[in-house]
């Protein structure tokens, strides 16, 4: 079936253009190109002297990184082309008489909001809200996505596993927690709260004391020209750090258990091998996490890290969606 063919490349482009954006981010290229949704208002980076001079007019106040630049329009050519496939997929949908209907075209109307958010992260200078929600967006894009996957090839587990299903309701709960871990993590990096504390277990110093959740969960942080490399204080940005490291604890240890039950109960090798895929990607997230800390932040890692968490999610969705599924 062609769609299922499209769907897997689709996926796959998703996951790139997550990383794309985390790599962007966490390189600082996020205000590469100051307009939307070309650069400098060309298609591509202005490189040649006569672009230069026309920059040079319209953006006086600018400069032009041609590195930041590229990294900014390759992530935005990768988003491009998802839009495409996206519509792609919604039009054949439309057209297969069993295919899903619905699904589709909230995933169409979801990538287009993912194309207004970005245009926002750039017009509205980096505000966290915005740019957490544009990161949430791709998460929820690549959940809906293999969603749709597995509703246009039916999932068959020979006797319906009722030993795994009784974690259903856990499984529910702990796609809750990931969630929520996900949005932590989201507002640590738009905050630029990554590298508030660099000991382990928890911050030096007397980090209890200097908690301020008021400040550090507040969705709007007032005016400013531009939120790049944050503008919350110290104390701020090791709350949301301190928040991050206590919620993958949390997240880590119910992971591991869920995985743990359903390797122990489950009949079908199906929901088992998904179970050790779960595990295997916690610790890895963790070993991630902690690497972060201890090598301040390389790049490669702390892109791998964004990239772990798209798998995590991917991987409670397909748990989710195996128990949960009428047998």
């Amino acid at each position: 079936m062609l769609i299922k063919s499209i769907l897997k490349i689709t996926l796959v482009f998703t996951l790139c253009v997550i990383m794309m954006g985390a790599y962007t981010r966490l390189s600082d290229a996020g205000l590469g190109c100051p307009d939307w949704p070309g650069c400098y208002g060309l298609l591509k980076v202005p490189t040649a002297e006569h672009e230069l001079n026309q920059v040079k007019q319209a953006f006086p106040e600018h400069m032009v990184e041609t590195e930041k630049a590229w990294l900014e329009m390759i992530h935005r050519y990768i988003a491009g082309t998802l839009g495409l496939l996206v519509l792609l997929i919604l039009v054949l949908s439309l057209k297969t008489r069993d295919a899903p209907k619905k699904l589709p075209l909230f995933i169409a109307a979801l990538i287009i909001f993912q194309a207004a958010l970005g245009m926002w992260t750039v017009t509205m200078k980096l505000m966290p809200i915005i740019v957490m929600a544009h990161l949430l967006g791709g998460f929820a894009l690549f959940s809906l996505l293999l969603l749709l996957y597995l509703r246009n090839k039916p999932l068959r587990i020979p006797g319906g596993d009722l030993p795994a299903r009784k974690l259903a309701g856990f499984a529910a709960i702990c796609i809750g927690v990931l969630l929520l871990q996900i949005i932590l993590g989201g507002w640590t990096s738009s905050n630029y709260a990554a590298l508030a504390c660099t000991s382990l277990p928890f911050c030096e110093g007397n980090w209890v004391d200097n908690l301020n959740f008021a400040k550090a969960f507040s969705p709007f942080q007032g005016d400013h020209a531009s939120f790049e490399f944050g503008v919350l204080d110290y104390p701020a940005r090791m709350t949301i750090h301190v928040a991050h490291r206590v919620g993958a604890i949390i997240t880590s240890i119910m992971l591991l258990y869920l995985a743990f039950k359903l390797i122990r109960t489950a009949k079908s090798s199906t929901i088992r091998n998904a179970a050790w895929l779960l595990a295997t990607l916690v610790v890895v997230q963790v070993i991630l996490g902690i690497s972060n800390v201890v090598l301040h932040l390389p790049l490669s890692i702390a892109v791998s890290h964004n990239a772990g968490a798209a798998l995590l999610l991917l991987t409670l969705v397909f748990i989710n969606y195996a128990l949960w599924r009428k047998a």
